[in-house]
């Protein structure tokens, strides 16, 4: 498998440290808030990358964080008059129901910053020990002159930074390239923690070295976000790391690009800010997630109503295909014929053009189109009817790569969910066209239509579909 590495800017091999487990960190959400569309694609992305991995038998241990102390949520407590604490919870909740919408499989561990202080706080002093950084007035700054490798995966170069940098108000930082370790308590509704430097909390960056180096060790397989996370909050955990370990800190390094809203930057000020909750109001989180895989993670995707719709339909094409499999599975009779066993040689082949896509640098836009070609195929196969192995057969391989994707997860034919008076109207329907009491069966495919169904007639007998 190939994959480009911000890092060397260039696809590489992929090849784990340790077979027998990949250790992959993927930076969460600042939980203050409901995800916006953006927080989506790289949890969509990556999960789909995790997916994958363990698809070809690999073991993985995927870390994804909750930032749960933060100024944006000491400012959202203030604002609602509860504790800093209420409101990450509050939001950890909000996340993992849209994260099952979504249908993101859950991390091996979510860790929480207030849940590994110890550790951070440990983090921390190694590095003013090392004199990688230093206290100044109850804060801790990382000095990142010190560091001689500062800037090599965004790309950036001290003299350039220096250029833009700034120091803000209230901070005593030595150089206006040093950033905050820790940062002490400036109010008594601040959360605090004891500290060799008083009472404070983390900076932002700290946290993902720590509680990388805690879960998976001192270097990894892959560490993963969304493009903004480049620069600077990747660079600065890896001026952090290595300065604490001494080691490289992640082999591969994954960013995802950014979404825009009808081709322009998604910002609250353009009011064209998009919430996953505020979408699945209108769509469901699979065609959320469709749409999120429908290009290239490393390429721009553009957030419309027109791309929503398309997805919606794509998925309906899919589902459609899934239902008709179901129902040949069901229905169809005896094993595969010689001509079914010939078909199946060339449809089982999209298995490899699947993970070929998939194989160069996650390309889930190809993966998708491949499960399109494999349902046309299928489609024309079946046209006439099928034997119930070789439907089976179908149905399964496109359950296999679409669970990959994430999508075509609910498992069930949209018949398992019909009551049994459904199905007594629909015999009913079946005995009246028989008896050519045809006003009958047209007064119960409109009772029908009325509960938002409508009866399919196939050589294999009557297929109940929801409009």
């Amino acid at each position: 498998m190939k994959i480009y590495n911000t890092m060397t800017r260039k696809k590489e091999d992929f090849v784990p440290i340790d077979e027998s487990e990949i250790r992959m960190y993927v930076c969460g959400p600042t939980v203050y808030n409901y995800i916006h569309i953006g927080n989506a694609r790289p949890a969509v992305v990556f999960d789909t990358f995790r997916r994958y991995l363990e698809y070809k038998g690999k073991k993985v241990k995927y870390i994804q964080n909750f930032t749960d102390v933060d100024d944006k949520i000491i400012n959202k407590s203030r604002e609602e008059g509860v504790s800093a604490k209420e409101i990450s919870e509050k939001y950890i909740a909000e996340y993992f129901k849209d994260a099952d919408a979504l249908n993101l499989e859950r991390a091996t561990v979510h860790p929480k910053v207030t849940e590994n202080m110890d550790e951070i706080i440990r983090f921390v002093k190694v590095l003013v020990d090392k004199g990688y950084a230093y206290e100044s007035e109850g804060d801790v700054y990382y000095s990142t002159r010190k560091f001689g490798g500062y800037g090599k995966l965004s790309g950036q170069n001290i003299e350039e930074l220096e250029a833009g940098a700034r120091v803000a108000v209230g901070e005593s930082k030595r150089d206006p390239l040093d950033f905050a370790l820790w940062k002490a308590q400036k109010s008594e509704d601040e959360p605090a923690w004891d500290s060799p430097w008083g009472p404070g909390r983390p900076g932002w960056h700290i946290e993902c070295s720590a509680m990388s180096n805690k879960y998976l060790g001192e270097t990894i397989d892959i560490h993963a976000g969304g493009q903004d996370l480049a620069f600077p909050h990747h660079e600065n955990e890896i001026a952090q790391s290595e300065a604490y370990t001494g080691k490289p800190f992640a082999h591969y390094w994954m960013h995802n690009a950014y979404i825009t809203i009808d081709n322009e930057k998604m910002s609250k000020s353009k009011g064209n800010f998009f919430t996953v909750r505020d979408i699945l109001k209108e769509y469901t989180g699979e065609e959320i997630r469709f749409f999120l895989l429908s290009g290239h993670y490393r390429s721009p995707i553009n957030f419309s109503r027109d791309l929503m719709i398309q997805s919606r339909n794509a998925l309906a094409r899919m589902h459609h295909a899934e239902e008709n499999l179901r129902h040949l599975k069901q229905h169809g009779e005896g094993e595969m014929t010689e001509k079914e066993r010939s078909l199946w040689e060339n449809i089982s082949s999209f298995r490899g053009r699947f993970e070929e896509a998939m194989e160069d640098d996650l390309n889930t836009a190809d993966a998708i189109s491949a499960v399109f070609e494999l349902i046309r195929e299928v489609n024309t196969a079946v046209r006439d009817g099928a034997s119930g192995e070789f439907a089976g057969k179908c149905l399964d391989l496109l359950k296999e790569l679409t669970g990959i994707l994430g999508i075509l997860s609910d498992g069930g034919s949209e018949e398992d969910g019909i009551s049994e008076e459904i199905k007594a109207l629909v015999e009913e329907r079946q005995e009246a066209r028989k008896a050519k009491n045809f006003a009958r069966a047209d007064e119960i495919r409109d009772i029908l239509r009325e509960k938002g169904l409508a009866v399919e007639d196939t050589p294999q007998g009557p297929k109940i579909v929801k409009l």
